[in-house]
C-alpha cells in the first residue's frame, strides 16, 4: 500500500514539473513573440515616419552630394567630397562648468600651432559667449589628428560634404562658391545650383567654355601687370570671336572660393561683367566701321581737319598736336580725339546710337553670371556733343565684356554674338545678329593690324601671331572738373591672328601708376598693351594657333597712308 502511494506520489510531482516546464516554455515563447511584435512596429513606425531611415539605391548613394563642374577639357574646377569641419561644443563636458579642461589662452595657442591663419581674436570671443558653432569649416585629415591629440571634448570633428575647388582662387568669379546652408552663390555655382543639387542630375558634371590653361596664364600676367604699375586692380578675358564662348575671365584681386571670409567676399565685385567703365579710345574702331559701312568714310586717304572741334561751350582736343590734318588710318594709329569727333558729327547721332545699340552696349552683358552691370546710356536722344564723345569712349560706360563682344563682332565677319560660359558643341554656336558688313570687316581687320605695327600698339605685337588692337586710356569721373586727371583706367581690345581673327584678347587696368616698368608713363600703350603681348605667345599655341611669320593679313593698299611705313 506504501508503494502505491510513493507511485501516485510520483507521477504527481512528474505531472507537476512538466506542467511547470510547458509554463516556462510558453512564457519564452511568449517573451519571443512580444519582442518580434515591438520589432515589427518598430519597422512599421520607421517605414511610415519622415524621421526614419530612407531606402536608398545603389545609383543614388554612389551620386556625388553635389555635381562636378570641369573647364571645357575636363578638368575639375569644382567637386565635392566628405572633409572635416572643427565645431565648439561648449555643453560637450556638461551643461555645469567651463566647456574647456584647459586654459582657453592655451587651447588657442595649441589651435594657432595647427592652423596658422587663426583669428585669434574671434576664437577668443567664440570660447568665452560659451558660444556653439564653427571654428573652422575645411579641416585635412592630418590638421584632425593634431586637433584631436590637444584632448577637448568641446573642440569636435564633424565630417561633412565639403566643396571643393582644386585650382584653387583661378576662375573664382567665374564659378562663385557655396555658402553653409549647401546653395551656390555669385558665379556659375549658383547659375546651376539646381542641375548641381538634383540627384537626377548631379551625377553628369558640367563642363565650362574656360580653358583652364588660359584662364591661368591671364591671371597670371593680369597679376604682373598689376604689380608692375601698382595698379588698384584688373580686368581681362580671352573670347572665341565665332562662337562667343568664354575661354578666361579674370578679375584682380580675387578671392578664394575654398575660404569664404570678410576679406573675400569685399573681392567678389566683377570687373569684367559688373563694373562699367568709360573705355575711352578703344571705341575709335567701333565708331570708324560704322562710319566705313555707312559710306561715311569712302576714301581712306581723305584728309580730316585735326584742329579742336569747338562744340558751344566745350572743345574736344586731342591729347597732343597731331598736326593740322590726318587721314582716318593716321587718326587711329595716333589716337585722334578730334578726327573721330568729326567722322561721328557726319554719320549722325541717330546712326552712332543704332550702332551702339546693335553692338549691346545699351543693356546689360549677354552672360550667364547672375552679376551684371548696366551700362551708363546716354538715352533716347542724343544731342550732337554727346555722339561726338561717344565716338571717342567718353559719355558712355560699358563693360569689359561689351567691349570684347563688340570687338569680335567688328573682326569676325560682322556678327555679334552674347557671350557664354557653356561649352558649345558643333554647330551649337547661336546665329547672331549683323552689325557690319563682311567687307567693312575685313577693313578694320587692317587697321586694327596697322596700330600694333606702327601704332600705340606696338608693346602688343607679339611676333608671329600677327595680333591687332586698340589702346584706350581714359580718366575715371569725378573731382571739381568732372575727371580725375590722375586716376586712369587703362585698356588694350585686341584679337589674333588678324589674316583669320579667333580670339579676341581684352586687359585692362584700374588707375596704374607711372613705374620704371612703364617709362613712367601710366597709358595704355605701355601697361595694357604689353600685358597682351606677354599673352598671346603663351596660349597661342594651347588653343590651335602657332607662331608663323610667313603669313600676315595683307595691308599693302593701306601703307602708303601710313607715313611711318614709308620711312
Amino acid at each position: 500500500m506504501a508503494v502505491a502511494s510513493g507511485r501516485v506520489q510520483l507521477v504527481t510531482i512528474r505531472q507537476q514539473s512538466l506542467t511547470l516546464a510547458r509554463w516556462r516554455v510558453l512564457w519564452i515563447a511568449l517573451s519571443f513573440a512580444f519582442v518580434a511584435l515591438l520589432a515589427l512596429v518598430r519597422i512599421g513606425y520607421l517605414g511610415m515616419s519622415d524621421d526614419g531611415l530612407r531606402g536608398t539605391s545603389l545609383e543614388e548613394a554612389l551620386l556625388p552630394p553635389r555635381g562636378e563642374i570641369t573647364d571645357r577639357n575636363g578638368v575639375p574646377l569644382a567637386r565635392a567630397f566628405p572633409a572635416y569641419a572643427l565645431w565648439f561644443n561648449p555643453e560637450a563636458l556638461g551643461e555645469d562648468g567651463a566647456p574647456l579642461v584647459r586654459d582657453p589662452a592655451t587651447v588657442i595657442g595649441k589651435l594657432k600651432a595647427i592652423f596658422p591663419d587663426l583669428d585669434e581674436k574671434a576664437v577668443a570671443a567664440q570660447f568665452a559667449a560659451g558660444k556653439q558653432g564653427y571654428i573652422r569649416r575645411r579641416v585635412l585629415p592630418e590638421e584632425a589628428n593634431r586637433v584631436q591629440e590637444i584632448g577637448e571634448l568641446a573642440l569636435e570633428m564633424p565630417m561633412e560634404n565639403d566643396r571643393h575647388y582644386p585650382q584653387g582662387s583661378m576662375a573664382a568669379h567665374v564659378l562663385g562658391y557655396v555658402a553653409a546652408d549647401g546653395n551656390g552663390r555669385v558665379g556659375m555655382e549658383q547659375v546651376l545650383n539646381d542641375h548641381l543639387s538634383n540627384p537626377s542630375t548631379r551625377g553628369t558634371p558640367i563642363a565650362l567654355s574656360i580653358d583652364s590653361r588660359v584662364q591661368g596664364a591671364l591671371e597670371d600676367e593680369l597679376r604682373r601687370g598689376m604689380k608692375l604699375v601698382q595698379a588698384q586692380g584688373g580686368a581681362g578675358i580671352v573670347l572665341d570671336v565665332d562662337t562667343g564662348e568664354v575661354l578666361a575671365l579674370a578679375s584682380l584681386p580675387e578671392f578664394d572660393p575654398n575660404k569664404i571670409d570678410a576679406r573675400g567676399e569685399k573681392l567678389m565685385f566683377n570687373r569684367v561683367t559688373n563694373q562699367v567703365y568709360e573705355l575711352g579710345s578703344t571705341f575709335k574702331p567701333l565708331s570708324v566701321a560704322a562710319a566705313i559701312d555707312a559710306g561715311v568714310v569712302r576714301n581712306l586717304g581723305k584728309r580730316w581737319d585735326a584742329s579742336p572741334v569747338k562744340v558751344g561751350r566745350f572743345s574736344i582736343k586731342d591729347s597732343h598736336d597731331l598736326g593740322a590734318d590726318l587721314n582716318a588710318v593716321e587718326a587711329l594709329i595716333h589716337s585722334s580725339n578730334t578726327v573721330t569727333a568729326r567722322l561721328v558729327d557726319e554719320l549722325g547721332p541717330d546712326r552712332m546710337r543704332r550702332t551702339m545699340m546693335d553692338l549691346g552696349m545699351n543693356e546689360r552683358p549677354y552672360i550667364e553670371l547672375p552679376a551684371k552691370g548696366f551700362p551708363i546710356w546716354p538715352g533716347e536722344k542724343w544731342p550732337r556733343l554727346r555722339s561726338m564723345t561717344v565716338g571717342y569712349g567718353h559719355g558712355i560706360a560699358v563693360t569689359p565684356l561689351h567691349l570684347a563682344s563688340a570687338y569680335a563682332a567688328m573682326v569676325n565677319g560682322g556678327i555679334w554674338r552674347p557671350a557664354t560660359l557653356k561649352k558649345l558643341g558643333p554647330g551649337e554656336a547661336p546665329k547672331g545678329r549683323r552689325v557690319f558688313k563682311a567687307s567693312t570687316s575685313s577693313r578694320m581687320r587692317q587697321l586694327l593690324r596697322a596700330i600694333a605695327v606702327y601704332g600705340t600698339g606696338k608693346n602688343a605685337d607679339a611676333p608671329g601671331y600677327r595680333v591687332g588692337g586698340k589702346t584706350g586710356s581714359a580718366e575715371k569721373p569725378g573731382g571739381s572738373a568732372g575727371y580725375r586727371k590722375t586716376a586712369l583706367v587703362s585698356t588694350f581690345a585686341a584679337a589674333f591672328p588678324m589674316d583669320r581673327p579667333r580670339y579676341v584678347v581684352i586687359a585692362m587696368l584700374d588707375e596704374p601708376r607711372g613705374t620704371l616698368a612703364s617709362s613712367y608713363q601710366r597709358t595704355a600703350a605701355w601697361n595694357a598693351a604689353p600685358i597682351v603681348g606677354r599673352l598671346v605667345p603663351r596660349i597661342g599655341p594651347l588653343i590651335g594657333v602657332r607662331p608663323d611669320d610667313t603669313r600676315d593679313v595683307d595691308i599693302s593698299d593701306i601703307k602708303p597712308l601710313i607715313p611711318e611705313a614709308n620711312k
